[in-house]
């Protein structure tokens, strides 16, 4: 597996002298950079740095003339649009996660049969890091690779005073039994979070501080689980499991990220509905912000909110 990996980013004249038991034809991008934020350190949060893709297609070879016919063959822009859609979908830490996710997208290409992906960072230092996999049809389940429509929720925003309502319980029964899944927000609790100078650090201390409020929550109520991923948003949502937003991964790894703060919770939440395609946004105990979605406000007070 190593030399096949070495051979598919040598020079064809060099690859002509190996053996295939099965001949594929190749397409190639080569020395594509981009600039993006990735990294797993925190000096790499919210900075971009230069990602060289090199990427080698096999597939399998066309019957009959090609006739000159851009829809016959797997055209180059479908190993960009990839790279693009990967790069746009969510923050990444690892260049391995990257690379996966990059050759799987192109092997739900019908005629790619084989997929090398290398990926070096180039600002690290006076060298280059990277990755090199390979990863082929037959070692995918394409099936479970389609794209497939998550549940559309309906998200829920307890203010502090419908946190601590007697009819808590009761809301969280009446959205249970409606008709799409369902996720609960909660803003940072009555009390005054740890104050830092540097705006990155307060970002991150006023996420965590809603995400203790959310642990508050989910101890009162034991159908309630905290989650932080939108992989496991989307098996809650598929499996009726009523889930707490816990923000951080999900803010800090968003591409385009939301332009209000922690402290607003409301607009935070409203910003992650909308992430969600969300079929509705209700706010308890708080005013409605402003939102394309179809949002509703109920005060702490009120009893049955279906």
């Amino acid at each position: 597996m190593t030399d096949d990996i070495r051979l598919a980013f040598a020079h064809p004249s060099e690859r002509a002298e190996a053996s295939s038991q099965t001949p594929c034809d190749r397409i190639s991008l080569r020395d594509y950079v981009v600039q993006v934020e990735i990294g797993a350190f925190q000096k790499e949060r919210g900075t971009l740095q230069r990602v060289r893709f090199n990427v080698v297609v096999e597939v399998s070879p066309l019957t009959g003339p090609i006739d000159d016919d851009v829809d016959r063959i797997l055209s180059y822009d479908k190993v960009t649009e990839a790279i693009g859609i990967e790069l746009e979908a969510e923050r990444i830490n690892l260049l391995e996660t990257l690379a996966g996710r990059v050759a799987e997208r192109i092997l739900l290409e019908p005629q790619a049969e084989r997929v090398f992906v290398r990926i070096e960072k180039l600002d690290r230092g006076p060298f280059s890091l990277g990755v090199e996999i390979v990863r082929s049809r037959d070692g995918i389940d394409l099936a479970g690779q389609e794209h497939v429509e998550p549940p559309q929720p309906r998200v829920v925003f307890l203010s502090n005073a419908a946190l601590g309502s007697p009819h808590l319980a009761g809301w969280i029964d009446q959205l249970a039994a409606m008709d799409a899944p369902l996720i609960i927000c909660v803003g940072a609790a009555d009390v005054a979070a740890p104050q830092a100078r540097h705006a990155m650090a307060q970002r991150r201390i006023d996420l965590l501080a809603i995400e203790q409020n959310a642990w508050v929550l989910a101890a009162q109520d034991s159908r309630c689980m905290v989650v932080g991923t939108r992989t496991e948003l989307d098996w809650a949502m598929k499996n009726d499991q009523i889930c707490i937003w816990a923000p951080s991964k999900i803010v800090l790894d968003a591409v385009d990220g939301p332009s209000a703060s922690p402290r607003d919770a409301v607009a935070l939440v409203a910003w992650f509905a909308a992430e969600m395609h969300a079929v509705e946004l209700l706010i308890i105990g708080d005013a409605a912000p402003d939102s394309d979605l179809a949002v509703r406000a109920v005060t702490a007070e009120t009893v049955d909110i279906t």
